[in-house]
């Protein structure tokens, strides 16, 4: 038996098999966990098939996490395959591409900065208020993902630093609003991973080779890796642990500079 047997988890954001929602989709599925999966839009809708159908789940439904009626219209379908159901998982990030070039004080728009906050941090409190009742069952938990923008000011990445700076407030006030409903909240703050999403952000093979050299073991993190360490966060060996921010990272978090070694 997994770490998750029996958990019944639902995935938001998985938009392909170099997505960390992927790596967590994986390691969910080898913990015994059973998985639906929600798409964006109809022409992610057969890449989400595929991995749905890989992953042995018969669930996928349609959610844009910008409209309130369809983030509804998802537990309406969601409810008709399970009454209650133990794990969401929001992977979900997003900023208009000029928000993610040059300087941010050049980049940065009211429009941009409303769009990154509703679609990266509000989604996250949206899906929650709408799945608390069918997780109200003791022991569950939500968990969203992060990146070390959210605390340093990071070359490029802009308003999508301050987006997820709202996320991870996000996480701290659902964790203190829903724990004594028994469901814990927590959030990974993950590495540079060459994604989809990352594609977006320019001079993304900088950052990357930037952590592979400084980092204190020297070379990024890997899908698998965040989602073993999702895995547990959502298990229940983890189930004193809620309103926290886990770096999977490589440590690159702890530098205060880089090495000045040679």
């Amino acid at each position: 038996m997994g770490i998750l047997s029996g958990k019944k988890t639902l995935i938001v954001g998985v938009a392909s098999r170099k997505s960390i929602a992927w790596g967590i989709a994986e390691a969910f599925r080898q913990h015994g966990a059973e998985l639906a999966f929600s798409y964006q839009n109809e022409r992610l809708k057969s890449r989400v098939d595929q991995i749905a159908e890989q992953c042995q789940s018969d669930i996928v439904l349609p959610c844009d996490v910008s409209s309130d009626a369809e983030i509804d219209q998802l537990f309406d379908g969601l409810s008709a395959h399970w009454s209650q159901f133990d794990i969401l998982i929001h992977s979900v990030g997003f900023a208009p591409r000029d928000q993610l070039e040059g300087h941010y004080m050049d980049a940065v728009t009211r429009e941009g900065f409303q769009i990154a906050h509703d679609v990266s941090s509000y989604s996250f409190s949206a899906l929650g208020r709408i799945a608390r009742p069918m997780m109200q069952h003791g022991n569950t938990a939500m968990l969203t993902l992060s990146y070390l923008g959210a605390t340093r000011a990071m070359p490029f990445y802009n308003v999508m630093g301050l987006a997820k700076a709202s996320l991870e407030a996000n996480v701290r006030y659902m964790a203190h609003s829903l724990g004594r409903e028994g469901i814990r909240v927590n959030g990974i703050s993950a590495g540079p991973i060459k994604t989809l999403a990352a594609a977006g952000i320019s001079n993304f093979r900088k950052m990357l080779d930037h952590v592979e050299t400084n980092a204190p073991l020297r070379r990024t993190v890997t899908i698998e890796e965040v989602g073993q360490t999702a895995a547990f966060l959502c298990s229940d060996m983890a189930s004193g642990i809620t309103g926290e921010i886990t770096h999977v990272d490589s440590g690159f978090n702890i530098l205060g500079m880089t090495d000045l070694e040679g």
